[in-house]
């Protein structure tokens, strides 16, 4: 080999390299994927006492005591002092906390943001929020940012060679409409995140919450229990 195949196959060794450098697979991620027509998709906040759920763990004894499996688990959005959700929270058709339309810092207020929302009918939606119209089909709801993915499209505020690296988690609605969780099983920043989103098959897809993400997924032996949040998403089924 002479010194310009060397030079030749060094320069293609080093794009190699960098490109896939980022490239992250299902295996660097907790995934689950859900039909919703057979499994229940829930939100949740607080006990039959009013008093905020917390932790996973507190969620698996509180779906326990209705005669449940908790089958998959994860935090469901940003909060606020004394574990109050952040921005729009709906249960059980209920507001229980009021949309939040302001500016502000932090990654919930990075344009767009948007709503994750459950109907009665159990189609999953996720819109920007000044998309969002409140209606009585709505039975659960999160409000979180920023949007990873709009109408195909990946967040133009994100980059590609980004050192904002953090664990990660949210949800994308797939092509059949139905809703996938996410979690980074490592640090990665939000364009690597979109675009493993987009790898799925998503049109639109919602961070969730950053560095304090945490989820129960037993049948993968992923169990994370601890946690301090304030809505949490949890799979169920009847025992």
């Amino acid at each position: 080999m002479n010194s310009l195949h060397r030079i030749l196959f060094f320069s293609l060794f080093l794009i190699i390299i960098s490109c896939n450098k980022n490239k992250e697979t299902n295996s660097d991620f907790v995934i689950y994927s859900v039909n919703p027509q057979k499994e229940n998709v829930e939100l949740f906040w607080k006990n039959e006492k009013g008093q905020p759920l917390k932790n996973i763990q507190n969620l698996r004894t509180y779906i326990n005591s209705k005669n449940q499996d908790l089958k998959f688990a994860l935090n469901g959005g940003m909060l606020i002092e004394n574990n109050i959700p952040k921005g729009l929270y709906i249960e059980n058709y209920k507001t229980l906390h009021p949309i939040d339309t302001l500016n502000g810092e932090g990654n919930f207020y990075l344009k767009p943001n948007g709503v994750f929302y459950i109907t009665k009918s159990n189609e999953s939606i996720i819109v920007p929020t000044k998309n969002f119209q409140p209606n009585s089909t709505i039975k659960f709801a999160t409000q979180s940012g920023p949007l990873f993915i709009n109408e195909g499209k990946i967040n133009s505020l994100f980059q590609p060679n980004s050192n904002n690296l953090n664990v990660r988690n949210g949800v994308g609605i797939l092509k059949n409409g139905n809703p996938v969780f996410v979690m980074s099983k490592k640090k990665i920043n939000f364009y690597n995140f979109a675009s493993f989103f987009k790898k799925l098959g998503c049109e639109n897809a919602l961070c969730l919450d950053g560095f304090v993400s945490k989820a129960y997924f037993s049948k993968e032996k992923w169990i994370q229990e601890d946690g301090d949040f304030g809505v949490m998403i949890g799979i169920t089924a009847e025992k």
